[in-house]
């Protein structure tokens, strides 16, 4: 609640009388100064004077408590929620302010102790972070603006930037609000971006006599991943037929480990006709909403005529083989993820000849405080409707091939790797109006730490599609653009990602496990064409000269025999600075082989190997961050709070 300067009606002929803002004080009314005309209101005596005087303090710290302690903005002020804990005594509310490039928070602490720290930091470390924190003496209590350097130290920061705008008491705990500019120009700050945001919390359990005093080791802290700044679309009309359904595991047994990922086979009744999905949602068992992490809906391959029911763990060897072949993504969802919409012109559709009848629906339980008995029903509730819209809605794969020629040597901290869908293969298989994206899910695997997706025109970068900064495996989402990219033919889109691999001792291959790495984005798009996958890898003859090139250069030989596979070539490289930094510059500068595919895995027709990479004549600038004025004074110093009266009783 923000308190405005109030004018009060003046006397006749004399000037008006205004409040001033919190912690300007409070104006008394003009007194009479020689040269001025004289008022004809009665004088006031000085016993009157004081008594209108502390009135008006009265007033002041009545309209302060209020501003404090006021009642709950409505749960539309904050269309965004996420459990920050597991046990779910933190939760986050928030929403989005694109003309006031500001977030506004509601966090709600339903155990209150002598407070706590709440921030965000580049991949969820508490060193170097950006945060408010609250904390109590025991006696006084205090909101501010911190940082904590290299060694975890905080330090107050003395440019305030978390505005705090009230603070109440209910039933279920204590209500924070407070607010952050995206970008705040201050270099000790956090600059809020499209894509992942790894936001920090720790609870103090004991009172800390100054904010230097928290030891941020030795307290209950965790993280949660959440995409702050979701796009603010208008969500389309829906029709009158829509119907739903939902995908649930029935009563699943949570198992008490931290991480699980359940599989659970669902089926569409005999005959079950196209219909277009135009909307889905998540479908959480109550109490379980800081449990369940992210769920996915694969529709399996229609080749196979039946598949079997399966209700279990993903990685038991009870599950069938057969299970492997359904990863045709209907739905996805992530912690933190509202309903997703299709644009009102198109629908994913699902149902009828060539579609299979089959779904597997994925979950993945994150359970850090290994809870047993849990018992779980959650899913994907799907909408859809037999009235079909104008265009069917597509998925394509962009980015690298799933293949080893694709590697990332060892201790590296930053190693970049570029997939290409070229000119020549959207030239060919787009109509020619072109298709426009709307949606996008980004995917590698544990070494991924950034992805970005740029459509270039005629040599120039024209756009991004989609970017993550902070991207993160443990938090993948389908995620709606804030605006639809057309794409033309002969329009290229080019995927770079960047890996970490300074946890490893072996050289990471591309490929399908978990211990390799992809580099991918599935758009979603329409209207459907049969292009499918468009994604590269280099020339293999090129990286044959590459391993010559290491043989002649160092000691140990690397084995070329024909019957050695890639991956065992890779990990016989002795990954000194050469072979390091000629495997960059191979990548950067050897032909393409190129994967311009059709949906039944067939490439187009046409001579794709040894392809050119493609040339970028002008590339997009980095965005300079916008710095807005706060709406309020910034505090100077830490707020004084009664945690006292506002403690939960």
């Amino acid at each position: 609640m923000q308190l405005k300067s109030i004018t009060y009606p003046a006397c006749p002929g004399g000037p008006a009388h205004k409040w001033a803002k919190p912690g300007a004080g409070a104006v008394l009314p003009s007194m009479q100064t020689s040269g001025s005309k004289p008022c004809p209101c009665p004088s006031f005596k000085l016993r009157e004077v004081a008594s209108m005087y502390f009135t008006m303090i009265a007033v002041f710290l009545v309209i302060l408590v209020v501003a404090l302690q006021g009642s709950a903005p409505r749960g539309s002020d904050f269309p965004y929620k996420v459990p920050l804990d597991p046990q779910g005594l933190l939760e986050l509310s928030w929403n989005v302010s694109y003309p006031e490039q500001a977030v506004h928070f509601q966090l709600l602490i339903r155990d209150l102790q002598f407070g706590l720290l709440f921030g965000m930091s580049d991949r969820g470390e508490f060193e170097n972070a950006d945060l408010a924190v609250l904390w109590s003496d025991g006696h006084n209590s205090y909101f501010g603006d911190a940082w904590s350097d290299a060694k975890g130290q905080l330090h107050m920061d003395s440019q305030q930037d978390y505005q705090l705008l009230g603070a109440r008491r209910a039933p279920e705990g204590l209500y924070l609000l407070f607010r952050r500019a995206f970008s705040t120009c201050d270099p000790k700050d956090y600059l809020i971006e499209d894509g992942t945001v790894h936001l920090i919390y720790g609870i103090l359990e004991k009172p800390v006599h100054s904010l230097q005093a928290i030891n941020i080791s030795a307290i209950h802290r965790g993280l949660q991943r959440v995409q702050l700044l979701k796009p603010n679309i208008t969500v389309p009309e829906l029709p009158s037929d829509m119907k739903t359904m939902e995908i649930t595991a029935p009563n699943v047994v949570v198992p008490s480990q931290e991480t699980t990922y359940w599989c659970y086979m669902a089926e569409l009744p005999d005959g079950f006709p196209k219909h277009h999905i135009i909307m889905y949602e998540p479908v959480i068992t109550a109490g379980n909403e800081a449990l369940v992490h992210h769920m996915e809906v694969f529709q399996c391959a229609a080749e196979f005529d039946s598949f079997p029911h399966y209700n279990g763990p993903c990685d038991s060897k009870m599950k069938p083989d057969r299970l492997n072949y359904c990863r045709h993504v209907l739905a996805a969802w992530a912690m933190g993820a509202q309903a997703f919409y299709y644009p009102e012109e198109a629908g994913l559709a699902f149902g009828g000849p060539g579609s299979s009848r089959y779904l597997r629906l994925e979950i993945h339980y994150h359970n850090p405080l290994v809870f047993k008995g849990r018992r779980d029903s959650s899913g994907i509730r799907l909408y859809y409707t037999a009235t079909l819209r104008r265009y069917d809605a597509g998925i394509m794969e962009l980015g690298l091939v799933y293949t080893p020629v694709m590697a990332i040597p060892p201790g590296e901290d930053t190693f970049v790797l570029t997939g290409y869908c070229t000119d020549k293969c959207t030239q060919l298989a787009l109509p020619a109006a072109g298709i426009r994206i709307f949606a996008s899910q980004l995917h590698t695997h544990l070494a991924g730490r950034k992805v970005v997706t740029v459509l270039s025109r005629d040599g120039r970068e024209r756009q991004v599609v989609n970017a993550d900064g902070h991207y993160s495996p443990h938090f993948q989402e389908i995620r709606m653009l804030k605006e639809v990219v057309a794409v033309f033919p002969g329009d290229e889109l080019i995927t770079t990602c960047t890996y970490n691999t300074e946890d490893r001792s072996r050289v990471t291959v591309g490929g399908f496990g978990i211990l390799e790495e992809m580099c991918v984005n599935y758009v979603h798009y329409y209207p459907q064409t049969q292009l499918e996958l468009c994604k590269s890898a280099v020339d293999p003859g090129y990286l044959h000269r590459y391993f010559n090139l290491v043989n002649r250069f160092n000691d140990e030989e690397v084995c070329m025999c024909p019957q050695v596979s890639i991956p065992q070539q890779f990990f016989s490289v002795p990954w000194n600075t050469f072979n390091r930094d000629v495997l960059k510059s191979l990548y950067g500068f050897a032909p393409l082989s190129m994967h311009c595919n059709k949906s039944s895995a067939i490439r187009f027709p046409g001579e794709w190997e040894k392809q050119p990479l493609p040339t970028i004549t002008k590339r997009l600038q980095e965005p300079v961050p916008h710095c807005p004025p706060p709406p309020g004074p910034r505090p100077a110093a830490p707020i004084p709070l009664n945690l006292g009266e506002l403690r939960k009783d």
